[in-house]
């Protein structure tokens, strides 16, 4: 696998509803889905299409989860991977750091070593080491790509241990602060370049998690096709440094999304 120790390679929604997951993906963000065709599951790979030459790339999958999975307390959530050495041995960290297993490391096959953690303030994500040889291009490190992932947001219960934490498993670093008053600083994150942001928690959100930001071409055109899709807008749009536009909503499954956009210039 190409892609580094402590990269974001990939972006899964689990959701009880794949078909309308499906659609409304589809309207919001413009992602090209089709099922994977793997036996006996439901699991369905999300394309971009790249500006450039048209190219369709995979930067993520819907999942389907299971009546079973429901009833065990499995939640409508976006989860990523993080690309590691060595599965194995960064889940051994982990639980050592005070994080926990939800997955155990499994071989899936033809893509690679997963397992499913969560830090120690409880957000969880997977890590991953593929066996293919092509890098991810499911976050756009290099330039902003309309359909993939443009950033990558720790909301968490403690931020300084969260730093501690990814800090000592990934390589990551800090790369300066945004002061947001009493809500506490937004910190950011650089891993062979900027990768996203830990903050403190708003208080309305019930744990830690991570967002995921997914660039869309047009963020009012976005913003009205949650309107008419089913979805929830829970903030925004708002804009940021840089010029951007961001919303938070909620699908209409339950899963919280984030996305990131421009507003075209009026004529």
């Amino acid at each position: 696998m190409i892609n580094k120790h402590g990269e974001f390679i990939w972006y899964e929604l689990c959701t009880p509803d794949a078909d309308g997951a499906q659609a409304f993906y589809s309207a919001v963000i413009g992602w090209d889905i089709a099922d994977s065709l793997t036996p006996g599951m439901d699991y369905r790979i999300v394309h971009a299409t790249d500006d450039e030459n048209g190219e369709r790339v995979p930067v993520g999958a819907l999942a389907q989860l299971s009546d079973e999975m429901q009833v065990c307390g499995a939640q409508p959530v976006w989860l990523g991977y993080i690309a590691v050495d060595d599965v194995d041995a960064s889940v051994n960290r982990i639980v050592a750091a005070g994080g926990a297993v939800s997955m155990p490391a499994t071989d899936i096959a033809d893509v690679g070593r997963i397992a499913l953690v969560t830090d120690p303030q409880g957000a969880p994500f997977y890590l991953m080491r593929g066996i293919h040889e092509s890098p991810s291009a499911a976050f756009a490190a290099d330039r902003p790509r309309v359909g993939h992932c443009a950033w990558n947001e720790l909301a968490t219960t403690d931020p300084e241990a969260a730093k501690n934490f990814y800090f000592a498993e990934f390589g990551w670093t800090k790369d300066g602060e945004l002061p947001m008053g009493a809500q506490g600083n937004y910190e950011f994150i650089r891993h062979n370049g900027l990768i996203g942001a830990v903050m403190p928690k708003p208080d309305e959100r019930p744990g830690s998690l991570w967002s995921y930001y997914f660039r869309v071409a047009n963020i009012d055109l976005a913003v009205e096709a949650i309107g008419t899709s089913g979805g929830t807008l829970v903030m925004g749009p708002e804009e940021i440094p840089g010029g951007d536009f961001i919303v938070i909503g909620i699908d209409p499954q339950g899963a919280l999304f984030s996305l990131i956009g421009t507003r075209p210039a009026q004529s």
